[in-house]
């Protein structure tokens, strides 16, 4: 069951379809979830996804993976680095460096709207309060959204407000079969969170769960990550908001 009462209005979200990680080119200058890329997409009127995590120094980053080995090739974690030191790691072969959150949304400035990914695999969520901390002082439009419940129902205890998201997939189908998940994929833990929409793998948009969230709730629906204007013609009456890469929609 998404959120019933005094939600927050969606309509200035609507309109854009939103740049997964920025509008990036991994074999460029403009990498995912790169400073770069976020110009390219505010240039072209495209919304920014983006996804944020901790440092060892708590300073709240852009980066999408836990491993730091495919982006920058180097072992271990974002949180096993200190802000300083990640700074010494290049983005693929480009020249761009991790970002702080900060610095990306003072590069936006509210020139178009962003979706927020938390991320919280440990389901510590210290980083709600220090990424809340920043976005409450940002003056663009914005919205969370994250794969963990409790970061979902941290936001909806302490920060009702914000627009908040429940990420979700088939998790089974991408090879991963733990029970948790199995829950999370059918959307179980929505009565947690109260979401306001939810963002869900557009290659499994058939889940009898994301259908009845839909139908009989009414939920609002963000599809991730489509990737080509094949999938986004399939899937146009399905969802109400697009995250995309790989191609211009």
């Amino acid at each position: 069951m998404p959120r019933i009462f005094n939600k927050p209005s969606k309509r200035l979200f609507e309109g854009y379809f939103y740049a997964h990680r920025g509008l990036y080119d991994n074999k460029g200058d403009a990498p995912e979830n790169s400073k770069k890329a976020f110009q390219r997409a505010i240039k072209a009127n495209y919304g920014i996804e983006l996804d944020v995590q901790l440092t060892k120094d708590k300073i709240p980053v852009v980066f999408h993976d836990e491993s730091l080995e495919r982006v920058c090739n180097i072992q271990g974690k974002i949180s096993d680095y200190t802000f300083r030191e990640l700074k010494q790691f290049r983005l693929y072969q480009s020249f761009e460096r991790i970002p702080k959150l900060q610095e990306v949304l003072q590069l936006v400035d509210g020139n178009v709207p962003l979706i927020v990914e938390i991320k919280c695999e440990t389901g510590k969520t210290e980083i709600c309060q220090i990424v809340y901390d920043q976005l409450k002082q940002y003056k663009g439009l914005y919205c969370v959204e994250s794969f963990h419940p409790f970061v979902v129902y941290w936001f909806r205890k302490n920060a009702p407000r914000v627009m908040r998201g429940q990420l979700s997939s088939d998790f089974a189908k991408e090879g991963d079969k733990r029970f948790i998940l199995r829950l999370l994929g059918n959307l179980l833990f929505n009565f947690l969170g109260k979401p306001d929409f939810i963002a869900y793998n557009c290659c499994y948009s058939y889940r009898v769960s994301r259908q009845l969230c839909k139908k009989f709730y009414h939920a609002y629906m963000v599809a991730w990550t489509i990737q080509s204007k094949e999938q986004l013609k399939k899937n146009e009456k399905e969802y109400d908001m697009f995250i995309f890469e790989g191609f211009l929609p």
